[in-house]
């Protein structure tokens, strides 16, 4: 009986590591990608535009900082676009009204803040708000209230600040796709991992 103990507990260890390894794996995976989107010009261009559906984008030299995030799960076959937009329409009422709108629309939804903070919320692993460096990893997802109702998102990536304290972000807040240490630049109201 013992034995059989012994051999469950360490069973489950093993699964425990091996998802542990895959969630770090592919957040690391996911960080690595996401610097490769500061090779590309990118304006800021927050104007709204009709998408094709699934898979839609706006087009490649434009964007604002939800389309950071939508284009480095989409380098994995993650389309946060039609994600957002089943959820949205299955469960409407637990996302914000910020915008008047009465039903989803599959143009513009996961280009907003709140939207991807709600849908991280629910299908992610939502993680707590620190002023602590090290709890802010590669592949995290943060988001930040930059006051008088606007936000912001960006994706934590494997570059250190130059004083060697902070993980670096990769973000669009009006200079394009760029990596800069802003973690603590704003007030931070999500945290998150999404992903395998």
């Amino acid at each position: 009986m013992k034995v059989h103990f012994v051999i469950i507990a360490f069973l489950l260890f093993l699964v425990n590591v091996v998802d542990g390894f895959s969630q770090n794996n592919f957040s690391q995976r996911l960080a690595d990608s996401t610097i490769t989107l500061t090779n590309y010009k990118v304006v800021y261009d927050p104007s709204y535009y009709r998408l094709d559906y699934p898979n839609g984008d706006v087009p490649s030299d434009r964007g604002v900082c939800t389309d950071v995030v939508i284009r480095a799960y989409r380098m994995f076959g993650i389309d946060l676009q039609k994600l957002v937009h089943e959820d949205m329409k299955a469960n409407f009422s637990l996302y914000p009204k910020n915008w008047g709108l009465t039903k989803p629309d599959r143009n513009i939804d996961h280009r907003r803040v709140p939207n991807l903070m709600v849908y991280f919320s629910r299908f992610g692993t939502q993680l707590p708000l620190t002023s602590r460096a090290e709890s802010y990893i590669p592949g995290d997802i943060v988001c930040w209230d930059l006051g008088r109702g606007l936000t912001h998102i960006g994706i934590v990536v494997n570059k250190k600040s130059k004083d060697r304290k902070r993980l670096m972000i990769v973000h669009n807040i009006g200079a394009g796709q760029v990596i800069e240490d802003c973690l603590f630049d704003y007030k931070i109201i999500g945290h998150y991992r999404y992903g395998e």
